[in-house]
């Protein structure tokens, strides 16, 4: 099952407390990232989250899910109407996360 436009919407609308969030829609899903890192995305109408320390410490309660087959386990986002919970979730999240690699120039 694909993700719907509207849950993806949704999703965004409830994240518009923080500027640098952009998505990007892959292969009937999306991809959302924050500040250029990935830190999830919505898969089959759920949002998840990269699977770091703070991710666990703020949901504890959650469970791990595969966005796809043969990927990583990701975090559930259940309480996806508190949109300072949210905010506060992804910018700790991405503490944790590395900055993208440069992408090399094409020639």
């Amino acid at each position: 099952m694909a993700t719907s436009k509207e849950y993806a919407d949704f999703i965004v609308g409830q994240l518009n407390l923080l500027d640098d969030i952009t998505i990007r829609y892959m292969m009937k899903e999306y991809i959302l990232y924050y500040e250029g890192k990935i830190f999830g995305g919505i898969y089959d109408n759920k949002f998840l989250v990269k699977n770091t320390i703070a991710g666990r410490q703020l949901m504890p309660k959650t469970c791990e899910e595969l966005p796809y087959k043969g990927a990583k386990a990701m975090l559930l986002v259940d309480d996806v109407d508190n949109k300072e919970f949210l905010a506060n979730l992804i910018v700790e999240v991405c503490k944790e996360l590395p900055m993208p690699k440069p992408k090399k120039k094409r020639v």
